[in-house]
């Protein structure tokens, strides 16, 4: 027999999977993540036999729950669905997931959309933070055409505003995890990070990179991404992160200075492959760490003078643009950052039920 599960296939962003509601899906985790990985076809590499597009950016789903916390509209956890592996990993946030969530909740009438805009606070069970999402609603009604575009994305969309809110030390605790803005592991020059998610940042030049190649030029590069996995392993030991064999976070990113008007250009792995835009989390991450003194973003950052707190990253789709909300501490170089907002753009793109084996629930 074949169990029918609601579901919403949406965009967000630059990826794309399920979104679903929390008590649509089993409650017990082992058990959930056994129907999210029969969803998406995994662990076959082309998930053949579900709604995965064989790509880690098209293995994504989203888990929407009711709330009950103060102030808080609605919560969501973000999971990970291994591609060729059979794995769910819900550490890690995604912020391109996330701009459909204000979206879907509305949608599902779990938020009362207000004319013209509608602000959602959402609390992220991954690294129990809050963002702020502001979906244009006019008329009540979630508006998906506009003039907003994002590199990655053909088109245009409604503009979606991510508000991160105190979004330093995601998983770590920390805003830097090692207590330093710069670290030397196996004689290269690296800055850890910890904001929205923590990663490791190193100069191309140190990797005998250049920071501009193409997603597939450095894939192919494997040699290359066998020494990068090594310094991220370690990085991590120092970040307080463990062993991380296996697992996606720290991510990992080169960083150059620009080539075109954007303050910083950067190249981001989703770890062991590149990515072919660029993670919002790991944008808003980058857009910190170029705007703290002595890390090596810093360093290969052109500084924007008006506006210190945008920081536009050149990637390999194109541009993205993020907007750090920062304040000086008395007797401190190291900012606080109260806020890292970025805009996004989501859409729905199919409604209905996927279907799996019932077994897999344990209704067979």
């Amino acid at each position: 027999m074949l169990l029918n599960i609601p579901c919403l296939l949406m965009r967000g962003g630059t990826s794309k999977g399920p979104y679903f509601l929390a008590e649509d899906l089993p409650a017990e985790e082992t058990l959930r993540d056994e129907v999210l990985l029969a969803v998406m076809g995994s662990p076959h590499v082309r998930q053949i036999d579900g709604i995965g597009g064989g790509d880690s950016l098209t293995s994504k789903a989203v888990i929407v729950y009711r709330s009950v916390r103060p102030a808080i509209d609605i919560e969501y956890l973000f999971a990970q669905v291994a591609v060729g592996m059979g794995a769910v990993d819900t550490a890690p946030n995604c912020g391109n997931m996330l701009a459909g969530v204000g979206p879907f909740a509305i949608e599902r009438g779990l938020v009362v959309a207000t004319d013209p805009t509608t602000t959602i606070r959402i609390y992220n069970r991954n690294t129990a933070k809050v963002i702020e999402a502001v979906v244009k609603t006019p008329g009540g009604e979630v508006a998906y055409d506009g003039d907003a575009k994002i590199d990655g994305v053909p088109g245009t969309g409604a503009p979606i505003v991510l508000n991160f809110l105190d979004a330093a030390g995601a998983k770590t605790g920390k805003l830097l995890p090692t207590g330093h803005p710069l670290d030397v592991i196996d004689g290269i020059e690296v800055t850890c990070v910890d904001l929205s998610s923590p990663l490791v940042f190193v100069t191309a030049a140190a990797m005998s990179k250049t920071g501009y190649e193409t997603k597939h030029e450095l894939d192919a590069d494997r040699q290359f991404l066998d020494r990068l996995e090594v310094l991220r392993r370690k990085a991590a030991l120092r970040m307080g992160l463990g062993d991380v064999s296996g697992k996606v976070l720290p991510k990992f990113a080169l960083v150059a200075s620009p080539t075109g008007s954007g303050n910083i250009a950067s190249r981001y792995f989703v770890p062991w492959n590149c990515h072919s835009a660029y993670a919002v989390t790991g944008a808003l991450c980058l857009g910190a760490a170029a705007s703290i003194r002595g890390t090596v973003a810093h360093r290969v950052a052109r500084v924007n003078v008006a506006n210190p707190g945008v920081v536009v990253i050149e990637h390999p789709a194109g541009r993205l643009e993020t907007r750090m909300s920062m304040r000086a501490v008395p007797g401190s170089d190291m900012p606080v950052f109260d806020r890292a907002g970025i805009v996004r753009t989501a859409r729905p793109l199919l409604a209905g039920n996927v279907h799996i084996p019932g077994e897999v629930w344990n209704l067979a």
